[in-house]
């Protein structure tokens, strides 16, 4: 079986408090690697560790996978495409909660849930 290569992971979790969900994860060491806390998110990083803290954006936490970036958000030079992953995973059965448009290139995402409810997001930022 090859590998289905998703790209970079994070959790994104929805807080119920930006500031006080920020000032937690500082303590643990993770540092702010993007965002917009005026906006109620950011992005924070611990070594290879990422978490996004969204607040008021979405109800329940998120596993997020991002085809074409590193974990520092950085290009790959190769990577596959979210609507080739689209493929695969329909091909293999799964049901999708959402779906990219297959006659679209560039930036795309596609949500499906995991047996126990969990959201998985695989977002194509280009």
């Amino acid at each position: 079986m090859t590998q289905m290569d998703l790209g970079a992971f994070s959790v994104s979790l929805a807080v119920k408090d930006l500031a006080a969900s920020r000032a937690f994860y500082e303590k643990l060491g993770f540092e702010m690697m993007g965002g917009q806390p005026a906006e109620n998110w950011c992005i924070l990083k611990n070594g290879d560790h990422v978490i996004g803290l969204f607040q008021d954006m979405f109800e329940g936490n998120i596993l997020t996978f991002n085809p074409g970036w590193d974990q520092s958000a950085q290009n790959t030079d190769a990577f596959t495409d979210v609507r080739d992953l689209q493929k695969q995973l329909k091909d293999k059965g799964l049901e999708l909660m959402s779906e990219a448009d297959e006659a679209s290139e560039g930036p795309a995402s596609l949500m499906l849930q995991d047996p126990d409810g969990n959201t998985i997001l695989i977002d194509q930022h280009r």
